[in-house]
């Protein structure tokens, strides 16, 4: 495997596990109440899947011809996004103290 897989695997995972990790809504706004719900958290990552599918079409354009993908490719993507963001996903709700 090429260094260049590596970086971008370490970076998907990095991507994958950022929203559980930040309390801020986008990164930026602390959420009215103080707590962000679910649905923030959920809508980050999928803006992060679409980011890191992005950037790998672009690596992809810079290499060689981008290949036509059908659903199936999109959803094994997502699957595997959702696998690289389980570490987040279980500090966040089962590791952590309520309130933190």
């Amino acid at each position: 495997m090429s260094l260049e897989a590596l970086l971008f695997y370490t970076l998907a995972i990095i991507a994958a596990n950022l929203p559980f990790l930040s309390g801020r809504i986008l990164f930026v706004k602390v959420p009215a109440g103080g707590r962000k719900v679910f649905a923030w958290y959920l809508l980050e990552w999928g803006l992060l899947y679409l980011a890191v599918g992005l950037f790998a079409r672009l690596l992809e354009s810079q290499r060689t011809p981008v290949h036509a993908q059908g659903w199936a490719f999109y959803v094994i993507t997502l699957a595997l996004f959702a696998v690289f963001a389980w570490p987040g996903f279980v500090w966040r709700y089962f590791w952590r103290k309520p309130g933190i």
